[in-house]
């Protein structure tokens, strides 16, 4: 349809209709973004119930948040592509349509296969959806302190919903079943699409190039191989052929990825973009700093539930002070980056996230709220909101119009990708410290090692970025 109303002169950005008030744009951009990281954490309070009424086993458990990661992380840079050629808000709704159906199906599944499934349409939808909220933030936005303000609502509205999901879960699970963390997506999908379809204007680059479903294919099929042999490290060790024989197959098929990337003439990721310092430094901070933070709700909800007893509202309840932290570094951050740059902030924030995963890893299996989860939470979650921030506005500064969608996309597929496969490695690593036991304590060993080695990837991306990212933002 809109295809129809272009002519030779058109702009890049094709509007038909009044535009609509910034803040309304923001809010139903951060809305989308809302539901997309809430469906992480809400999932991560009602694992243990969901492992108890559908049998699942612990590496099951572990897919139930991966299979939504990994579909998540692999297709959203052909869902940013998407966006940019056949409109950002086409696919913002498409991809909250496909979420909403796959949130329905996931909670009426009745077996464990069926859920997983689920939880795969669920990370395609995101995958087409996370893209186009930020794209139409940016879009709304001039590039400025303006645009920095915006980030960061958008940052904090997405770190939110991934600590209110605890809470949220919590109370659907112990009031209700563990469906409705799933079904809750329903209603709330359909109000904001209604609101979207009502409110957003269409814009897209006036490009028509093909997508790139190859590279979309062997990216996705990469990270799932990946991780599936990094998984299977838990029950056979890295030296054992059902472990390697996934691991050289994921690494080959990234291997193939980039390389169909060079040829193609219209690749999903232009490895251009990589050349840009702001670009490839901050997605690299971001996919390192992700691999550790994505990791803290996964084990956090476990540890409370299966170590310590609380029920799953008590869990939730438990991270909300880790919710305000993200909320309040996000909010933060934009005012820092005015007077110290980008890159202090982000090493700040990185240094102060891992003093708190340091703290948490010396837990016990008897030990008080305030030290066990509250004070270190609120470190964890008040460094990953202090660092998102600069690392997103770096890693989307200076992009034209035509690669607003793909710059957006790279930015979420870099830290989702870290953090799924980040997952697997801690989670094996979390399996190995817990060796055969299966009390408290046994538990706790593991998930304190997990923690260890999150701190030392977080100190190692503190340096990258020290090292790495331009001190201020590129001016145009």
């Amino acid at each position: 349809m809109t295809s129809m109303l272009e002519t030779a002169d058109t702009p890049p950005l094709i509007s038909r209709r009044t535009t609509p008030p910034t803040w309304l744009v923001v809010a139903l951009a951060c809305a989308g973004q809302f539901l997309v990281v809430l469906d992480v954490s809400v999932v991560n309070v009602a694992l243990p119930s969901m492992r108890t009424d559908l049998g699942l086993s612990v590496s099951g458990l572990q897919w139930v948040v991966n299979a939504y990661a990994i579909a998540f992380a692999g297709l959203m840079l052909l869902g940013g592509r998407a966006g940019d050629l056949y409109g950002r808000k086409r696919m913002f709704l498409v991809g909250l349509g496909l979420f909403t159906l796959a949130s329905l199906g996931g909670g009426l599944a009745q077996e464990g296969w069926q859920l997983l499934l689920a939880r795969a349409v669920q990370g395609l939808g995101a995958a087409v959806l996370a893209p186009s909220t930020l794209t139409l933030l940016t879009a709304a936005v001039p590039e400025g302190a303006a645009r920095a303000r915006a980030i960061a609502t958008w940052a904090a509205v997405g770190a939110g919903g991934g600590a209110a999901g605890g809470l949220v879960g919590g109370v659907l699970v112990d009031v209700l079943s563990w469906r409705w963390v799933l079904l809750i997506n329903v209603p709330v999908g359909a109000v904001v699409l209604a609101g979207s379809l009502r409110w957003l204007v269409e814009s897209r680059a006036g490009d028509r190039r093909r997508l790139d479903l190859p590279g979309a294919l062997l990216v996705t099929a990469g990270l799932g191989t990946l991780a599936y042999g990094i998984s299977r490290t838990q029950e056979r060790g890295w030296t054992d052929p059902a472990s390697l024989l996934p691991l050289a197959a994921g690494v080959l098929l990234l291997a193939l990825f980039l390389l169909v990337e060079a040829r193609t003439p219209a690749p999903l990721m232009p490895l251009g973009l990589l050349r840009r310092r702001p670009v490839a430094s901050a997605n690299a901070a971001m996919l390192v700093s992700g691999s550790a933070m994505f990791c803290m709700w996964y084990f956090m909800t476990l540890y409370a539930q299966n170590v310590l007893g609380y029920s799953p509202l008590a869990a939730g309840a438990a991270l909300v002070p880790s919710s305000l932290a993200v909320i309040i570094g996000s909010k933060v951050a934009p005012r820092l980056m005015r007077t110290a740059g980008p890159r202090f902030v982000a090493v700040l924030g990185t240094l102060i996230g891992a003093s708190g995963f340091a703290w948490q890893s010396t837990m016990s299996a008897h030990e008080a709220y305030v030290t066990a989860i509250m004070c270190p939470g609120i470190l964890m979650m008040l460094g990953g909101g202090l660092a998102m921030t600069p690392l997103a506005a770096l890693a989307t500064s200076g992009a034209a119009v035509g690669e607003a969608g793909v710059v957006s996309g790279l930015v979420n597929t870099s830290r989702t990708m870290g953090g799924s496969l980040g997952l697997a490695v801690m989670s094996t690593i979390a399996a190995s410290g817990t060796g055969t036991g299966t009390g408290p304590q046994a538990l706790t060993d593991g998930y304190a090692l997990a923690f260890r080695a999150s701190t030392a990837v977080l100190l190692g991306g503190a340096l990258l970025m020290a090292l790495w990212l331009p001190r201020h933002l590129p001016q145009k």
